[in-house]
């Protein structure tokens, strides 16, 4: 429950953000796009283990015109509850090893600590350039 208010409180922070965006862009809020999106980003996290915000991430800048920088931070908040839900399940219903998990955990806190701290300092095309690099490289790895 601790982690649900905090994911609730960080997507308080981000919601004025997205709500400036779509009043830029007087485009109407389209409630079931909204919840097909993130139906789809739901179930890509929960099946996959992850992932969900490579799709979040292009539907939020392609399909409703958020920035670059506001689409990603966008994405770990919507990507947090997310993954609550998925984690809690798995950790009641499979085997999944604490110890993996929790040293897995310390690099995750440091590597999002790291990316939140560059992601507002960097331009939109670099964003969308390392993005871009990292799906391309990760759908050749599942490949090969």
């Amino acid at each position: 429950m601790f982690f649900f208010c905090l994911s609730v409180l960080f997507l308080n922070k981000i919601a004025p953000l997205i709500h400036d965006n779509y009043m830029a862009n007087n485009k109407k809020d389209n409630v079931l796009l909204l919840i097909l999106g993130g139906a789809i980003t739901g179930f890509a996290n929960g099946f996959f283990g992850g992932g969900g915000g490579m799709i979040v991430v292009p539907f939020l800048i392609y399909v409703l015109k958020c920035q670059p920088k506001s689409a990603h931070a966008t994405a770990v908040a919507t990507i947090l509850p997310i993954t609550l839900f998925s984690a809690v399940y798995y950790l009641l219903s499979t085997d999944v090893s604490l110890e993996r998990t929790l040293a897995v955990g310390v690099g995750v806190v440091l590597g999002g600590l790291l990316g939140a701290y560059l992601l507002p300092k960097m331009q939109n095309k670099v964003i969308m350039i390392i993005f871009a690099s990292l799906m391309i490289f990760a759908g050749v790895k599942m490949l090969v």
